[in-house]
């Protein structure tokens, strides 16, 4: 009997868009982790490149606010909340992709080369897209992305010890195998010296702590690895909140044209009322 009530519909489409937007209110706290997660590390080691990591702080509180705005005006028919509402969800999906894409785009090259008879891989700068190349060639960008690293206790000092057997054994993040060590064709004499013309990151190393191979462009690579693995680990929860975002725009299309109806609809029984009341009105 309930589906024939003329607002039976508007509370449907009204009490779908609450809960879906609770839903997404709850979605945006992973999307803030995994912006944190990028910026203060990942599995590993320290990501310490905030190209990618800022956006998506961003992203996920504009979808905490948004979320909010979206449950109070579905929930308390408040007409103009929607409308600002259905304008930000659509500057957010269009937003989210862009992001999504970009991140895929520019972190779409790398990898890392096997280095024969050694269970870990060693990387080179120039298989990275030309943009990330600049951003850790650009002394602005590098800076804080090596103090990052110089800092992370998870890269090289925990490797500080490691004999030429555990090299031969063990297993390297992107960061420990460019920023921890030379290059493993490196060839030096026992006074450390490269003995033969070579690779110029055979030059910058130095087995002092606090300098490494910090100033490698390997060390640069790692970084940069590290960047398109912890991005490709959360392109699977942009594409997931992508849907969830689209399918809440569309019920919440139907809210505000639910709420706009109600407006007009309460406005003609009103006006009829006072004006010219129908003979049956009081039947």
């Amino acid at each position: 009997m309930h589906s024939h009530h003329p607002y039976y519909p508007q509370r449907l489409s009204n009490t779908a868009i609450g809960y879906l937007n609770l839903v997404t209110l709850l979605a945006s706290i992973p999307i803030l982790g995994a912006g944190l997660w990028l910026a203060h590390g990942g599995s590993s080691a320290a990501t310490c490149e905030s190209a990618l990591q800022a956006p998506l702080l961003s992203i996920g509180f504009i979808v905490l606010l948004v979320s909010l705005a979206g449950f109070v005006g579905a929930c308390y028919h408040v007409t103009w909340a929607l409308w600002l509402y259905l304008l930000a969800m659509l500057l957010l999906v269009v937003a989210l992709l862009g992001i999504t894409v970009f991140g895929l785009a520019v972190t779409a090259g790398g990898g890392g080369r096997q280095v024969p008879g050694r269970p870990y891989q060693e990387f080179r700068i120039t298989d990275y897209s030309a943009w990330l190349q600049k951003r850790v060639q650009a002394d602005r960008y590098w800076r804080p992305a090596l103090a990052c690293v110089v800092a992370s206790r998870s890269a090289c000092p925990r490797i500080a010890a490691w004999t030429p057997m555990d090299y031969l054994q063990h297993s390297l993040t992107p960061i420990q195998s460019g920023c921890c060590k030379p290059p493993t064709s490196c060839a030096y004499s026992q006074s450390g010296v490269p003995i033969q013309p070579q690779d110029e990151d055979c030059y910058r190393w130095n087995n002092a702590p606090s300098i490494l191979c910090y100033q490698c462009d390997s060390c640069k690579a790692g970084v940069l690895e590290q960047v398109r693995r912890d991005w490709h680990n959360i392109t699977v929860l942009n594409v997931l909140l992508l849907v969830l975002l689209i399918a809440i725009y569309s019920c919440g299309c139907c809210a505000f044209r639910n709420a706009r109806r109600a407006e007009s609809d309460h406005y003609g029984v009103n006006r009829m009322s006072k004006i010219n009341p129908r003979w049956d009105y009081f039947w």
